[in-house]
């Protein structure tokens, strides 16, 4: 069976072993397609062992087991890592996690930061990577300015911010 990770490998040979305590993971990115793996098989256990243990103490164990039980996973995709190799420290992965929940598709995009305890990787924390909307319309430069004041954006607020 193909790995839920789309790694291109077989479970047994990619994310398996770190599940099962077998192998530890050598790269950030690996530990971050273990992780993802753990969400699809129900791993909650890895999931909690694999988070920092400066932060594990946030972790609510049963949101977890319900996010992942009540999700249909989908796919994961990195769309890049800096750093986090085997000599590494810490490392960043970006990427795109897959899934449905109540019938409504979710692509969640996150950066996820990796930090090495005695030489093992672990989760640390995340920010999502999500757009910012735009409360308001778009101000141009010669429209004008929305503060009130009659002058066109350009010679108004554009530069005071």
């Amino acid at each position: 069976m193909e790995c839920p990770c789309l790694s291109q490998k077989k479970y047994d040979d990619c994310c398996r072993p770190l599940h099962a305590g077998e192998k530890l993971a050598s790269t950030a990115e690996e530990l971050m397609r273990s992780r993802y793996s753990a969400f699809v098989k129900h791993e909650i256990d890895y999931i909690v062992e694999t988070h920092h243990p400066e932060t594990r103490s946030s972790v609510n164990k049963e949101e977890i087991a319900t996010w992942a039980k009540d999700s249909e996973w989908k796919g994961l995709e990195i769309l890049g890592t800096q750093a986090g190799s085997a000599s590494d420290e810490e490392g960043l992965v970006d990427f795109v996690a897959s899934y449905e929940v109540d019938g409504e598709e979710v692509n969640h995009k996150e950066r996820s930061l990796f930090k090495k305890v005695d030489g093992n990787w672990y989760f640390y924390n995340a920010a999502t990577l999500d757009p910012v909307k735009r409360e308001g319309p778009k101000v141009g430069r010669n429209d004008s300015c929305p503060c009130g004041s009659g002058k066109k954006y350009k010679k108004c607020c554009l530069n005071k911010f």
